[in-house]
């Protein structure tokens, strides 16, 4: 081939001798050189048709190479027109010639007359190159012209500018040779934010990528850098939050050229997340860490990460030297101790080095003279030191002591501090450090001695003192700092645990006695107090390792559970129960986040399936209700997977234990109501493969109350937001299972409220029921065959046969009313209770104090109409008119305090109300009225802190929904809520309860302000002595809201909302609750809590709170609008549809002002109209601009279920009123920003909202003569299909694009794959090219050959 190639075009160069002899003399006519063109190309279209296709671009490389080689640019200009006539005649394809051209490596800027010819070939003939080819010869362009250097002789700039020009051309918008977004893609890889172009090609890059500017801030959500999350929110988990884990960059799509804010490292967003309480496992979702990987080779270490906790200590340094008293429970206080938490927490998962952050810590601390918190920050490394030391070598410790260098500069002594305090452990930390540091150097052999600082010399004398003391006491905290000090040194340890174990184990013979009967204890009631444990370091904790004593606790009893087994007839004496200290210190322990693999994951896994094996019933209670009522904020996943164990438990069959079996529903209950709304979907999608192990198989409440958890959990977080069914979401296979298990109907007024895909799935499944008639029919022939049965093993067979009809309760009834006594053979009811109730879960046999709560369950049946309000009048007379269950609520709640975790006393108070009060819970009472009267002794399980009050507050929080659902029982509730609302003293989550309800039932609650003024003051209300003035509701709506007359209720004005919205902004809360992990939590849902509490329509509240910043307020401060914007977004979106949905209102009538819609009221630059940043720093405030940045911060904080309806807003609302051009490029900025977020979560809507687009700009384009902002609009939909739509939408578009105007065809025909326009048949516009920026200078199209795909 070769040969055959050089004799074809050496015959067309080679010259005669006396042209080389001289040259330049002799000069071919045109027409000579015609003919040799067309002698030279008839022969190589002979060569070129016999060879193979394969062979075709070798062949031209050849070519290529052979041109190149020739040193005459005669000889090289007249191959080059061969090249291009064979290129025009279609011989040859352009794209092979140009990348064969680009691409040879004798292509040097060095040799400028081939490099100006080249290029002049390239202009010429790449018009003909498809776009994809363009886009690649592009990038080798732009990597040659990189190889010139930056200084070159002026001579030979003119022939290298020739390379300019192809760009030039490339970039040409209305040359249309590949989509501008491509071009500016390969632009922004060599020339990314802040490189300058090559100076050949000047300001032609630079302006180029400066037309892009619109389109990535039509992607880009106003002021994002001031929005911040609230931890542990329903929206703070989702995808909007996410960095990048090396530079901490938000993860922005394409290549474009962003505002500069948004290339910066978001310290300001982690280090905020960083400094709230309980926010681990949001870092760990913002940066993509994994807490698998902890055992994994590849691990995870963030860099960033390690900075920002570094910063953090600094910050904690900072307030340190500022804050004068430590010990008081304040601000300081609580940095220090979450600092604790998170540094162990990241540095165990290996996201964070230690020694590199101690080395940081160094670097940064040096020569700031803070010194005054040092003691809390060696604290701070005390907790991991201790811990991790035996585990790791010593030289990853040894950067401590060069921080103690810097921060401890006394040469003399370091006076012992008073021990009676608790931050005596503080100052003590160095010391402890180096005794941890010198014994493992010790242990491992090490040379490297170090002796302890002449500084610490009174501090290490006196806990050596301390060890010598045999006989220590509780009264100060030498405990706690010998425990800390030697926790890595068994000898030494065991003197000071020994003395807190038997603190709280007390003395082995004493017994005290606990609720029912036969039930006793060891004697030690005292806990250790909760600033004791603070005091212990983590370490420390886990050495004191209740779990294992419990477990070999459960082992010594196992023999008696045995033994009692075999000799119950006997009434065998039952074992000792723990001891109510011990329980209580192990309830306290369990909520120390740092402990979590000894804690809480222990109590989990190891703890609870020992119980289970060894079926200790009464260890089992226990923990049960240490998980009832003393743990708090437990991680979602262990508490789901509590409730997957006590299901398991319930299909064990456990004789006469209904205690256990009330304790167990009980718990269960608490777990499933307790669920927050984000956390149903996350936990329970986790048990989608076999959903049957989170369900009950036989308690028909049990899951009606997970349905209703899930039906107030899609409602909250706006789930089903959009959808008709639940075909294909996460809770279908959840609903089947529960149907198959437990098949049972809803009333129509509580399925009303449902969710509308839950509804139609219930209306599917509905269950038939029994006639009243055919349960009459049943109940006569049961009674007639009790009366015809004398034998009393056969009455109870009969009755207890799996399987047979639940009806025993209709026959005593029926007993009762026709002979007013029940037989006497009942007295055995006692003895098969409890086999007859877990054959027939439906039966509702209980007594005494228990008898409530199963009841009131059944306020959750199917009654409708009539025997509804029949249903809730009994249940009304059940609790309110015996006295006993008023009294005892009325006693509980005047006696006692729900912050249990500061009381030493609570088991003294729990034994006198249980005296007061006792609780029968073997039916002892229907045993003694039957005739003759039975004794039983049964044995009672411990009880420690339990009670019916406190058992009742979750089948309370049903009663009251389910009151709440039928509007004629209105009054009921309010006197129930009169008489037993104080036990929400005892809620755990008494806000969220009443946020939830406010919420699932605003549209009940619209026109009944009374009823939700009594239900807020009521829970509220309950808090009242235990909470300081102002920690929930504002001091206006006590004065104003609480006592309005309902003919004539209060309406806020804008003063009060603006108030409101900067209690959240300013997050001016006194303290932290237990109910909240973090005080915005609180903030945040206390605000929406009283919004919603407001006799004001839902509405005109949103409305309101839009104005706080849409209209001029003299309580917003300018310079913090962000921030306000960003309370507002947070606060709008956690309140139901009705408060959020005005914002749509809003946009169409920014849509239809006259800024939008008239040509003539904004004549400048769109861009500026919409950049609210701009507008706002320059006091040009304009309304579209504002309403823009208050609707991205809205949709920023909303969940994906109420996005999901912006794509029905576009279709219906906004496509037949968007016409002109400024319309169309306003709902691109508004809705831009939000693809990335569909794409991740709900791709249906974001292949919605790309046709919705398209069908605008139709409306644009038939409506406006002219469109002088074609390209922006343009890169924007090049934008979206490349970053988010892909072909998804090219079968609905392609439709539309071969509408429009032949310009922005033309533009567009990459998109549609159809390519069959020509681009000389599109007329030149006289308008500036369609981009909003100065175009620089353009090379005319000298070819025009068809666009191919």
């Amino acid at each position: 081939m070769e040969t055959q190639l050089q004799s074809i075009f050496e015959e067309v160069v080679k010259t005669e001798v006396i042209e080389e002899a001289f040259p330049g003399m002799f000069m071919d006519t045109p027409e000579d050189e015609r003919t040799k063109l067309i002698s030279c190309l008839g022969a190589f279209r002979q060569f070129w048709s016999s060879l193979s296709q394969e062979s075709h671009e070798q062949c031209v490389q050849w070519i290529v190479r052979f041109i190149h080689s020739q040193h005459s640019p005669k000889r090289i200009s007249f191959l080059y027109d061969c090249l291009a006539m064979a290129v025009e005649t279609g011989l040859l394809p352009p794209r092979m010639v140009c990348e064969s051209l680009i691409n040879s490596d004798t292509l040097e800027w060095e040799r400028t007359q081939l490099w100006a010819l080249t290029f002049k070939l390239v202009r010429k003939i790449i018009g003909g190159v498809d776009y994809k080819g363009v886009r690649d010869l592009l990038k080798v362009i732009l990597e040659k012209i990189l190889t010139i250097p930056n200084t070159v002789s002026s001579a030979v700039v003119q022939q290298l500018l020739a390379a300019r020009e192809v760009v030039a051309y490339i970039l040409e918008r209305n040359a249309c040779l590949l989509p501008a977004y491509f071009a500016v893609t390969e632009i922004r890889k060599l020339y990314p934010e802040g490189k300058l172009p090559h100076w050949l090609l000047g300001n032609l890059v630079s302006d180029f990528v400066d037309t892009f500017r619109p389109t990535a801030r039509i992607n880009s959500i106003c002021g994002r850098c001031s929005l911040l999350p609230v931890v542990n929110n329903s929206g703070a988990m989702c995808n909007s939050w996410k960095l990048d884990p090396t530079t901490l960059r938000f993860p922005l799509k394409g290549l474009l050229p962003y505002d500069k804010d948004l290339f910066e490292p978001q310290t300001a967003l982690l280090r905020y997340v960083l400094e709230q309480p309980y926010s681990r496992d949001m870092v760990c979702n913002m940066l993509g860490l994994n807490k698998q990987v902890l055992y994994c080779a590849h691990k995870q270490r963030c860099p960033v990460l390690e900075d920002q906790l570094v910063d953090l200590v600094v910050y904690a340094m900072e307030r340190s030297e500022t804050e004068e008293k430590f010990d008081d429970g304040g601000t300081s206080q609580l940095l220090w101790q979450h600092l604790s938490s998170q540094l162990i927490f990241f540095v165990l998962f290996q996201f964070a080095s230690f020694p590199h952050m101690v080395l940081s810590l160094h670097q940064k601390l040096a020569g700031r003279g803070l010194i005054k918190g040092r003691d809390h920050l060696m604290w701070v490394l005390l907790q991991f030191i201790s811990g991790s030391i035996q585990k790791n070598a010593l030289a990853d410790f040894l950067p401590v002591m060069k921080l103690f260098d810097l921060l401890y500069p006394e040469k003399e002594c370091i006076p012992v501090p008073d021990i009676n305090k608790p931050q005596s452990t503080h100052a003590f930390a160095m010391t402890c450090i180096w005794i941890h540091l010198n014994r493992k150097a010790h242990s491992d052999n090490s040379k490297l001695q170090i002796p302890i600082p002449h500084s610490l010399k009174l501090h290490h004398e006196f806990l050596q003192q301390s060890l010598r003391n045999k006989s220590l006491q509780m009264n100060d905290y030498k405990i706690a700092l010998l425990c800390n000090a030697y926790s890595t040194n068994s000898e030494c340890f065991t003197l000071p645990m020994g003395v807190l174990v038997e603190t709280i184990y007390g003395n082995g013979n004493m017994r005290i006695s606990l609720p029912g009967t036969n039930c006793m204890a060891s004697g030690s009631i005292t806990p250790l107090p909760m600033n004791l444990l603070d005091s212990l370091t983590v370490h420390a904790k886990m050495r004191y390792n209740l779990l294992t004593y419990i477990i070999n606790f459960l082992t010594f009893n196992l023999i008696h559970s045995i033994a009692t087994r075999v000799i119950k007839l006997a009434h065998a004496k039952s074992s000792v129960a723990l001891a109510p200290a011990l329980v209580e210190t192990y309830s306290r322990l369990l909520v120390y986040m740092e402990i979590e693999s000894l804690g809480i994951k222990g109590f989990i896994s190891q703890l609870l399936p020992t119980v289970f094996k060894s079926h200790a019933w009464g260890i089992l209670h226990t923990l049960l209700e240490m998980f009832s009522y003393r743990m708090h904020h437990i991680q979602p996943h262990y508490r789901v997977q509590l409730l997957s164990h006590l299901h398991s438990l319930a299909a064990v069959p456990q004789t006469n234990q209904n205690q256990l079996h009330l304790c167990v529903e009980s718990t269960a209950l608490r777990l499933i109501t307790a669920l927050g709304s984000s956390e149903v979907q996350p936990q329970f999608t986790r048990f989608l493969s076999d959903p049957k192990t989170v369900l009950s198989a036989e308690s028909e409440e049990l899951n009606r109350a997970l349905i209703l958890t899930l039906a107030r959990a899609t409602h909250v977080t706006d789930f089903f937001t959009g959808s008709d069914s639940i075909q294909g979401t996460w809770c279908k296979d959840i609903l089947q299972t529960i149907m198959s298990f437990t098949p049972h109907n809803w009333a129509s007024h509580t399925l009303s409220c449902f969710p509308a895909p839950l509804q139609v799935f219930f209306k599917q499944n509905n269950v038939p029921q029994e006639s009243r008639f055919n349960l009459k029919k049943n109940v006569e022939e049961e009674y007639r065959k009790w009366k015809s049965m004398t034998n009393e093993n056969g009455i109870i067979t009969h009755f207890s046969v799996q399987g047979s009809p639940p009806l025993f309760l209709c026959l005593l009834w029926k007993m009762l009313l026709e002979t007013d006594h029940i037989n006497q053979i009942v007295h055995h009811l006692a003895d098969f209770f409890f086999l007859y109730t877990l054959v027939h879960p439906d039966s509702d046999i209980n007594s005494n104090s228990t008898f409530s709560d199963p009841f009131c369950l059944k306020a959750m049946r199917s009654h409708e109409g009539n025997e509804a309000q029949v249903c809730y009048f009994i249940i009304q007379l059940l609790l309110l008119k015996p006295n006993d269950f008023r009294n005892r609520v009325s006693d509980f709640v005047k006696e006692n305090s729900p912050e249990h975790w500061l009381q030493n006393d609570w088991h003294t108070k729990h034994m006198s109300y249980h005296k007061k009060y006792p609780e029968k819970l073997y039916f002892e009472g229907l045993a003694e009225q039957v005739n003759p009267p039975v004794q039983i002794q049964p044995q009672y399980l411990p009880i420690y802190f339990g009670n019916v009050c406190l058992r009742f507050l979750p089948v309370f929080d049903i009663v009251i929904h389910r009151f709440l659902e039928l509007l004629p029982v209105s009054k009921s509730l309010e006197t129930l809520l009169d008489h037993l609302g104080g036990l929400y003293k005892f809620h755990d989550r008494p806000v969220t309860y009443l946020y939830n309800t406010l919420h699932y039932y605003e549209r009940h609650l619209r026109e009944r302000t009374n009823l939700k003024r009594k239900l807020v003051h009521a829970i509220i209300g309950s808090l009242k002595d235990n909470r300081p003035l102002g920690w929930c509701l504002s001091d206006t709506y006590l004065k104003c809201a609480m006592n309005a007359r309902e003919d004539n209720p209060w309406i806020p004005d804008d003063i009060y909302y603006c108030k409101l919205i900067g209690r959240l902004v300013d997050n001016i809360l006194l303290k932290l609750f237990n109910e909240f992990p973090n005080p915005a939590a609180h903030a945040l849902h206390v605000t929406c809590v009283e919004l919603m509490a407001l006799a004001v329509p839902g509405k005109d509240v949103g409305n309101a709170l839009l104005n706080v910043v849409l209209k001029s307020q003299p309580l917003v401060p300018r310079e913090n609008i962000t921030a306000w914007m960003n309370a507002i977004g947070l606060i709008i979106t956690a309140l139901p549809e009705p408060y959020w949905i005005v914002l749509h209102d809003r946009i169409v009538s920014v849509i239809n002002s006259p800024s939008l819609t008239s040509e003539t009221e904004w004549v400048g630059y769109p861009f500026q109209l919409f950049d609210f940043t701009a507008c706002h720093q320059s006091y040009s405030e304009m309304g579209c601009s504002y309403t823009l940045a208050l609707a991205h911060a809205v949709w920023h904080h909303s969940s994906i279920g109420q996005l999901s309806l912006i794509p029905k807003f576009l279709t219906e609302v906004l496509i037949p009123i968007v016409k002109t051009e400024f319309q169309l490029l306003y709902v691109y900025h508004l809705v831009g920003p939000f693809l990335q977020r569909f794409q991740q979560e709900r791709t249906r809507c974001m292949i919605e909202i790309g046709v919705a687009f398209y069908e605008m700009l139709l409306n644009a384009d038939q409506y406006s003569s002219h469109l002088n902002y074609m390209d922006p609009i343009c890169d924007f939909l090049y934008h979206m299909k490349y970053m988010f739509t892909g072909d998804s939408v090219k079968d609905q578009v392609e439709k539309i694009i071969c509408n429009l105007r032949p310009a922005l065809k033309l533009r567009l025909r990459f998109i549609t794959h159809i390519s069959k326009m020509e681009p000389a048949a599109v007329p030149q516009q006289p308008l500036s090219n369609g981009s909003p920026a100065p175009q620089p200078s353009q090379v005319p199209v000298n070819v025009a050959l068809p666009v191919t795909q």
